[in-house]
């Protein structure tokens, strides 16, 4: 009777001191039904205005001209679907050389990129190194104060790299932020294993390689889809520092394409406007071009994308 009495008091002792139903936190009480359906709602919404306009730029880009002079530019469903804009637009050879270039330039910068900003974290992330504190400093400020456009432009001409597609990669080869956020994953691993990688006569740059990185993949990919996005995205310093039209990347024959009606200014799709697609076909058949690559590269690294956003945010 007396073990039956103690473990009833314990289990009263122990739901008193459970907080109560109305004490708990949001995230672990069971939420009305309509709070649920209110979720429901805003994320179809959501996905909706993700999807919806991307539906419209892949179905306007294969729109003959009557769909889309019926239905005001934009194309959720034709009847009549053609390639005849994507095969325009590839016959000219104007956005097959601008996505080689695109391609040439996101994939060398983002190496160089991931290289550059991977040894430089790492040597900030050790304490000994040499100048350890003025270079972090240096990066730091970096992080909060821009140069601006004329002293960009100027050391890029200084450096005669006007007119040459290295000019979209070297001065922006490393990012300040994506520095910081790989370093502080650096400390974050536990120094056992350096210091017992040192034990055994394992020098600086064989620990990076070979201890290092293989428990970095998830900031690795996020830094490098970072990169890529940008080198990928990136138009305004193309029309600042490329003025021959054939070194021009995508992006910015698609923003010339859109802006003139005409890809360079020139008449390179054909001889006859009347033999072309509708215009707007040929502006969404470029964008649909522009974004696809991105579309493919993604899913591949989500999972790591999704671990590496948490970096930094749980301590403990």
């Amino acid at each position: 009777m007396t073990g039956l009495l103690e473990t009833t008091a314990e289990r009263r002792a122990r739901r008193d001191r459970q907080p109560a139903s109305d004490e708990r936190p949001a995230w672990m009480g069971r939420q009305p039904r309509w709070v649920t359906g209110a979720r429901g709602v805003l994320l179809t919404v959501a996905c909706l205005a993700v999807i919806v306009p991307f539906v419209a730029v892949v179905m306007t880009s294969l729109a003959p001209q009557r769909d889309i002079s019926a239905r005001g530019g934009l194309v959720l469903f034709t009847s009549d679907p053609s390639l005849a804009a994507y095969r325009a637009v590839l016959s000219g050879g104007v956005v097959t050389r601008a996505l080689t270039v695109s391609v040439v330039v996101t994939v060398v910068g983002t190496v160089l990129s991931l290289a550059c900003t991977i040894m430089l974290a790492y040597a900030l992330s050790r304490p000994g190194s040499l100048l350890h504190k003025p270079i972090l400093l240096m990066t730091l400020f970096t992080l909060l104060f821009n140069p601006g456009m004329i002293p960009m432009y100027l050391t890029v001409k200084q450096l005669g790299l006007i007119d040459n597609l290295a000019a979209l990669i070297l001065p922006v080869v490393v990012n300040a932020f994506n520095v910081i956020v790989m370093r502080s994953f650096f400390l974050e691993l536990p120094s056992e294993l350096t210091e017992s990688a040192k034990l055994d006569g394992a020098g600086e740059l064989r620990i990076l390689t070979l201890i290092v990185l293989p428990l970095s993949k998830a900031v690795v990919a996020v830094v490098g889809l970072f990169y890529a996005v940008a080198y990928w995205n990136a138009f305004f310093s193309a029309l600042l520092y490329l003025p021959s039209p054939e070194k021009w990347p995508l992006q910015l024959v698609l923003r010339t394409f859109v802006v003139n009606q005409t890809p360079l200014g020139t008449d390179e799709l054909s001889a006859s406007t009347e033999s072309l697609p509708p215009q707007a076909s040929i502006q969404m058949a470029i964008l649909v071009m522009s974004v696809i690559p991105i579309l493919i590269i993604y899913p591949f690294i989500q999972k790591h994308f999704s671990k590496g956003l948490l970096i930094g945010a749980v301590k403990g």
